[in-house]
Parts: structure tokens; C-alpha cells; sequence
């Protein structure tokens, strides 16, 4: 007994199906680039609905990522991968801040 599929196909309405289908795929892939933008922001609400922000001043003492000041990576997966404590000499940006050792 043949399945529905194979007793209903043609060659004719195959190919011009797959024609629709090649006229089509721009569209399927804008509302898929879409879907996916949807579903990150959405990720990013509900993670961010729990952070709170604080705010760094002058005088904070902070530690610095250690990728950020060796950027060819020659110091091996093993290394620690914060440095410090450092304290805020200045606040440049919002984001962006003066360091200084701190003499122990």
C-alpha cells in the first residue's frame, strides 16, 4: 500500500513548488532574522529585570580583566583571569575609568 505523498505526486506541481519555495526563501529568512531578534530581547528583559546597577566614583576599588591587557592571549587558560585590586583615579566616561596600583 502506497502512502498519499507518492500516489498524489507529479513532476509538474513538484517543480513548481519548489519554484514558489526559491521565490520565497528571502522572505522566510527576514521573518526568521526577525523571530530571532524577538526571542534576544526578550532573553535580555528577563535577565536584566535582576541586575542592578551601581554605579562606580573615584575612589572605588575594583579589579580589572586580565584579557583586556594581554589581547594576543599568550597567558594561557591557567592564568587568573581578574588582576588586582585597583582604585579609580578618574571617571573618564560612564564605563571608563583611570587606575591606579594600590602601594601595599
Amino acid at each position: 500500500m502506497q502512502s498519499p505523498r507518492v500516489v498524489h505526486f507529479t513532476e509538474d506541481n513538484n517543480e513548481e513548488g519548489l519554484r514558489c519555495l526559491l521565490d520565497l526563501v528571502g522572505e522566510l529568512r527576514d521573518k526568521a532574522v526577525i523571530r530571532v531578534a524577538a526571542y534576544q530581547q526578550r532573553v535580555s528583559r528577563y535577565y536584566n529585570k535582576k541586575v542592578s546597577p551601581r554605579p562606580l566614583r573615584r575612589g572605588d576599588l575594583v579589579l580589572r580583566n586580565s584579557a583586556v591587557a594581554d589581547p594576543t592571549g599568550t597567558r594561557g587558560k591557567l592564568a587568573p583571569a581578574w588582576e588586582g585590586p585597583y582604585k579609580i583615579k578618574r571617571v573618564l566616561h560612564p564605563g571608563t575609568f583611570k587606575l591606579e596600583t594600590l602601594g601595599w
